[in-house]
Parts: C-alpha cells; sequence; structure tokens
C-alpha cells in the first residue's frame, strides 16, 4: 500500500473564501488474467494521469476564486487487503477498483462522495446501486447500445458473434444480445472460442476455419472482455466482413482519435504530461475530477454533499470534447456522455446516432434509462 501526494496548487492572493479541494484518488491494483498477447502494456499511471491533467484545469480557474486543489493517491497492492480505513477522513474520492471494493467503500463511507472512473460493470448501476458512488466511465450497457445503434442503423439484419471462454465474456455477450434486440436485431449464429494455442503463429490457419461454421452474416461480433483473442480474429475470418466488439470497430468512452470539438487540444496536453496517449480511464478520472471542479467553482463549497447535490442537479453541466455536455442521470449516478465509435485508425461514428431519440435526452438512449432502471436508491430512481 502506498499514499503520496501527487500535486498541489495554491491559489496566490487567496480571497477570505478561499476553499481546499482534498481529493485522493483509489487504485486498488488488480493480477490481470493471462493473455495471449503482451502488446498492450498498462500505464503505471493508467487514470492517475487523468485526474493529475484535471487538476491542473481545475487550478487554472480556481487560482481566481481562491480554491486550492490537491491530489493524493492512494495504491492498494493486489496482495493487499482492502481496508476503507486506509483512506482516513477523505470525503472525496476517485476510484479505480473492482465492484466488490467499491461496493464495500461506498457502505462504509456514507458520507463521502465517490467517483467510479474505470468500471463498466452494470452491476453497480443496478439494484444494488449507492447513492454516494456516481459512474464517470460508460457502463458495458451503453458501450453495447453504441454498437447496437450502428448495427440498427447500417440495415445489418445477419449477425454471427464469438464467444471469449471467461465468465465475464459470457456476460458481455449477454449485454451485447440485450442491447440488438432493443434495437431491433439478434444474433443468428454463435460460438464459443476454443484456442489456447500461440495463435500469434497459427491464426491464419485456425480462424478462417473456426469462423466458416458460423455461415453467412453481416457483421461480426467479439465478446473478449480481457481484450485477450480479438486481435487475431480481423482479416482471418472465412468471410471477408466487418469485425465489431473486441477487435475492428469499438465504443470506447474516449479513444485518441477522438480530435473534434476542442479534443485535440486534449489530446496534445495530455500527451505532454503523460508522455502517452489519453486512454478511457485517463478520461474517466478526467471526468470526475472535472465535476467535482465545476460543482467547487458553481457552489463555492468543497463538501461531499453540497457536491453531490449539484452534480445531480439539472443545473450541472460539464464540457468534455465530446460535442455535446455531460450530466448525471438521477436515476442511478451514470453520467451520460456520448460514445465514439472507433477503430484504431480513425473516429467511425458518435452514438447517439441521428434518428435515434428520446423524450428528455437523446443520450439516454445509451445504457439503461429511468423506466428501465433497478436501481431505487436515488431520488430519481
Amino acid at each position: 500500500m502506498r499514499l503520496y501526494p501527487i500535486i498541489i496548487f495554491a491559489a496566490a492572493a487567496a480571497p477570505a473564501t478561499a476553499v481546499e479541494v482534498n481529493v485522493v484518488y483509489l487504485e486498488r491494483q488488480t493480477v490481470r488474467p493471462p493473455v495471449l498477447s503482451n502488446l498492450d502494456e498498462r500505464p503505471e499511471d493508467l487514470g492517475i494521469a487523468g485526474a493529475r491533467l484535471a487538476v491542473e484545469d481545475n487550478a487554472s480557474s480556481g487560482k481566481f476564486l481562491g480554491h486550492d486543489y490537491r491530489l493524493d493517491v492512494l495504491q492498494v497492492a493486489p496482495e493487499d487487503a482492502f481496508d476503507p480505513a486506509l483512506l482516513g477522513d477523505a470525503d472525496l474520492i476517485i476510484a479505480d477498483a473492482p465492484p466488490a471494493d467499491l461496493n464495500a467503500l461506498a457502505d462504509a463511507r456514507p458520507d463521502a462522495l465517490i467517483f467510479n472512473a474505470t468500471g463498466s460493470d452494470d452491476g453497480l448501476r443496478a439494484g444494488g446501486c449507492r447513492t454516494n458512488l456516481l459512474h464517470s466511465t460508460p457502463s458495458d450497457a451503453m458501450l453495447a447500445d453504441a454498437l447496437g445503434q450502428f448495427v440498427a442503423s447500417r440495415r445489418w439484419e445477419d449477425l454471427a458473434m464469438i464467444v471469449g471462454p471467461r465468465d465475464e465474456d459470457a456476460a458481455l455477450a449477454e449485454t451485447y444480445q440485450q442491447s440488438l434486440a432493443k434495437f431491433g436485431a439478434a444474433i443468428e449464429s454463435e460460438k464459443i472460442w476454443p484456442f489456447d494455442a500461440d495463435l500469434r503463429r497459427s491464426a491464419g490457419a485456425e480462424v478462417p476455419l473456426f469462423t466458416q461454421e458460423l455461415g453467412e452474416y453481416d457483421l461480426l461480433l467479439i465478446a473478449d472482455s480481457a481484450d485477450d483473442f480479438a486481435r487475431y480474429v480481423p482479416f482471418n475470418t472465412w468471410l471477408p466482413r466487418p469485425v465489431a466488439g473486441g477487435a475492428g470497430l469499438h465504443a470506447k468512452g474516449w479513444a485518441p482519435v477522438v480530435e473534434q470539438a476542442g479534443a485535440a487540444q486534449l489530446q496534445s496536453r495530455f500527451v505532454e504530461l503523460a508522455g502517452r496517449d489519453m486512454a478511457p480511464e485517463d478520461f474517466g478520472a478526467w471526468v470526475a475530477m472535472r465535476s467535482i471542479g465545476e460543482a467547487v467553482t458553481r457552489t463555492g463549497k468543497a463538501d461531499a454533499a453540497s457536491i453531490r447535490d449539484h452534480v445531480l442537479s439539472d443545473e450541472f453541466e460539464l464540457a468534455a470534447f465530446l460535442g455535446r455536455p455531460l450530466s448525471y442521470r438521477g436515476w442511478d449516478g451514470q453520467l451520460r456522455q456520448p460514445v465514439p465509435l472507433v477503430t484504431a485508425e480513425a473516429l467511425v461514428a458518435q452514438a447517439p446516432l441521428e434518428g435515434f431519440l428520446h423524450e428528455v435526452n437523446e443520450m439516454d438512449t445509451l445504457g439503461v434509462d429511468r423506466r428501465e432502471s433497478e436501481c431505487r436508491a436515488f431520488d430519481g430512481g
């Protein structure tokens, strides 16, 4: 377990109404499952760098208002037991942690405000939701709905899917199925990924024969929660068809290829800070810290209750370089945001797509809407 300060900004000649904003970034480190490829290394500052950049952004306006921002980082190693007491009396927390730890923290610290910056698990937003746990990153349902809208817009009717061998892959496949059903599509053929060999050598021989059995289809979805095998499927399929989900076309909360609406400027500032591209985890942490900063700017208060009330109110909007102001849903604490649909080279589309309408906010066509939500803890539920 390590606790260390990342950055402190003090306002020069602060007025008598100076406000100190102390935030803890909790990283509950986990052991990643073994995967076929070691090409994707996890940056040591994943998520943390996004929060650091947002502290700089908050401080640029906060210095004129007497608002001081401090970010501390608490890292808990995989072999260490997680004890919410490690966070002391912190009441503003940005967390990168598994669902069980997030729920334990929320239950142990009911007066704190916790932002889940990285976890997409739908269960956190469902019947077991916590009113002091908000989500600044898209849910699995939102990401799947972005793909579902794209499929529906292209009028692709014959779909196939490959599902990985893990329980998490099966859960992701079910989310895809539910989303496609919402938009009038369905999976016609499905296979479980059977290979545990080194496909870096044999993908060109194995994958064509494996996908031949899927028959005819317009699009191949891949449910690969660990980003393991999906990379070996495109251009190795029996039929020349587009691939989406775990490879090919991705639905992401953020991606380096997002450049419009001022995003290129955010990307370049992040690269200057971290020396790498901004990942979805970084963006989720950036949004969480900026949400805190926006609430402090508007209310002049830095306590968890005041920030939560403002963030969940109709008055809250956050400009976040996605072309539309972001806000939080009052029934489950989920951030509303457009979802980029990207390849490694370019932004293909951004959901919600044109034609998918909602009586209140078109971004609520992504994920669980109010009338569908199982979350009953929030006032808006």
